[in-house]
């Protein structure tokens, strides 16, 4: 906010203002300036007050560890006044030169028509106190980033932190534009003056301080225009005229507006379009200052250019980082499915899932990002990930906190594509699935060709075999059979516990799994015991109509092979009923 209010003090002065050649400071926008500057200042010299309350890291303790704040209200003011860049640096900028220059000194160099030293006394104040302000605003956001790890929480913040510079830059430089070209008509009507006998030129206006700009003169304001007519005048103010002009001609109509507007904007467009196009359309004449403007225009619109083009370069680079990587990853698979010939069908169940996997996890392996984190910072980012959706599973509704935030470490995030076999009758069992989003249809052979088949819901789970597995005794290193085939009906989001975190989880909280009420729900929600349930409870309901309703309905011969096959099913269910090891 200070680097921008500076250069408005340029603005405070004009030259030919109502059709008088004479100069003369607009006491109203100096005032507006002023006032600004003084609010920043404060601002800063809160800033300041603060310094004098934070603590400090001591540089011997930065030998071992990461080093020790100092609390003691003494050291730390002495340790701000004795450095280098801590109160001396931060009482320089903000000094108020540039106020006490434009009521003190400005007014008096007015009346005795200094205007090359009003010009020099202005830039190389700014020049003194805007240079050493920008670089204490480089060393402050240092120091943020240094405390925090990052100036900005996003991306975008560091980009339009480039555009403001950018426009700063255009603003500084629009304003030496504009003090240079009141320069260059002073200049020109001295010229002018000195080739005329009769001329009598004043370039201090009656008043050389105006207040126009708040009291107009059509409301009894005072005037800010001289009585003296000068021959030449309206040629020094003329774009078109003999006076050469060089880089400033296009200032001639600014310098002598009546709106404050135009005299604040158009000089920042024209830094902003001089610096874009590194001083293409500049034509300087052979003057020194001009040229060495000019050259420092053109420098600064290199290296500004320069930094804003790197910038957006990373930021468009983090941007598209992840639309990259996945750009990438598909270009490889694509290679290598066509270097190994897959055919076609293949090839689009491989493109579909990376799709599902990439619209699910965003790209990122949540497990590598947090697996070098601190144990307990680990555990509780996963147990707020993780804890409402395993809770979600019926199977743990009534365990412990402790043995919760067990399973929220050890499990992670798994996708499956729409009709994916996740596992086939006959394969060991690698994992329990619990199924956060999604239906998985389960089929199981039985005699003769035919197959039973169900739907297993979110909140269900898949694998319980491995329950049985680990707290079998004694117990097996041979992983369990799945008993049944599991096949994706929709895109499948879930969470899968591994075996051997299972047993790790049922060996230490073995008291809880052992429990009478956990032993009914693994049950209930069992898709093996639930088979075996709906084929005994189908077989006893047909017995209860032969029984009751037997000698009344007469049976097909179709009927009694149905009969048969279902006695035979029941048979071999019984034979092969479901051990889960908790009794």
């Amino acid at each position: 906010m200070a680097l921008a209010i500076d250069p408005l003090f340029f603005y405070a002065l004009s030259i030919g203002r109502g059709g008088s050649p004479c100069l003369y400071m607009d006491g109203g926008l100096a005032a507006i300036v002023t006032i600004l500057r003084t609010c920043v200042d404060a601002v800063h010299l809160f800033h300041l007050w603060l310094q004098f309350r934070l603590a400090y890291v001591s540089r011997e303790s930065l030998v071992v560890g990461c080093g020790k704040l100092v609390w003691d209200a003494r050291a730390i003011a002495s340790h701000y006044v004795r450095s280098l860049k801590g109160f001396w640096f931060d009482a320089f900028v903000i000094l108020p030169v540039p106020q006490a220059v434009f009521w003190l000194v400005v007014p008096k160099l007015i009346r005795e028509e200094q205007i090359k030293l009003i010009m020099t006394i202005m830039l190389l104040i700014f020049l003194f106190q805007f240079l050493p302000k920008v670089y204490h605003s480089i060393c402050l956001m240092r120091r943020m980033q240094k405390v925090t790890g990052y100036l900005f929480g996003t991306i975008w913040w560091g980009f339009g932190l480039n555009l403001i510079a950018y426009f700063i830059a255009s603003h500084v430089a629009g304003g030496c534009w504009y003090v240079l070209a009141i320069q260059r008509v002073a200049s020109c009507l001295r010229q002018r003056c000195e080739r005329s006998e009769q001329c009598k030129l004043s370039l201090s206006c009656s008043e050389e301080v105006c207040y126009e700009f708040l009291f107009p003169a059509e409301a009894g304001g005072n005037t800010c225009g001289n009585s003296t007519k000068v021959v030449g005048k309206p040629l020094c103010l003329d774009v078109h005229g003999t006076f050469n002009y060089g880089i400033y001609r296009w200032a001639l109509p600014v310098v002598s507006s009546n709106s404050v507007v135009v005299k604040i904007l158009y000089p920042i467009f024209w830094g902003l379009m001089t610096l874009s196009t590194f001083g293409n359309d500049l034509e300087p004449t052979s003057h020194w200052l001009e040229v060495i403007f000019s050259i420092c225009l053109v420098l600064a619109g290199l290296l500004l250019f320069t930094l804003l083009i790197g910038n957006i370069q990373v930021f468009l680079h983090a941007v598209m980082a992840k639309k990259r990587k996945m750009q990438l990853r598909c270009r490889d698979m694509e290679w290598w499915m066509k270097r190994r010939q897959l055919p076609s069908r293949l090839r689009q169940r491989v493109r579909h899932f990376e799709r599902q996997k990439w619209t699910t996890l965003g790209g990122e392996d949540e497990i590598e990002l947090i697996k070098d984190l601190p144990e307990g910072l680990r555990r509780d980012i996963k147990r707020y990930l993780c804890l409402d959706l395993i809770k979600k599973v019926p199977l743990f509704h009534n365990l412990d906190d402790l043995i919760l935030d067990n399973i929220c470490d050890r499990v992670k995030p798994i996708v499956f594509s729409k009709d994916e076999k996740m596992i086939r009758e006959g394969d060991p069992v690698q994992r329990m699935i619990f199924i956060v989003r999604g239906r998985i249809k389960r089929s199981q052979s039985l005699s003769k060709g035919l197959v039973a088949t169900s739907i297993i819901e979110p909140g269900g789970f898949m694998g319980d075999e491995l329950l049985s597995w680990c707290l079998r005794r004694p117990f097996i290193d041979r992983l369990p059979a799945s008993s049944a085939t599991f096949v994706c009906v929709e895109s499948i989001e879930a969470f899968g516990l591994d075996a051997n975190h299972l047993k790790y989880i049922t060996d230490h909280f073995r008291y809880k799994f052992a429990n009478e009420r956990l032993k009914r729900t693994a049950r209930y929600y069992s898709s093996n015991w639930r088979t075996w349930a709906a084929v005994n409870i189908q077989l006893s309901w047909r017995r209860y109509i032969m029984r009751t309703r037997g000698p009344i309905i007469s049976v097909s011969e179709n009927g009694n092979s149905s009969d048969r096959r279902l006695l035979q099913y029941a048979a071999m269910f019984m034979s092969i009923r479901p051990h889960d090891h908790l009794e």
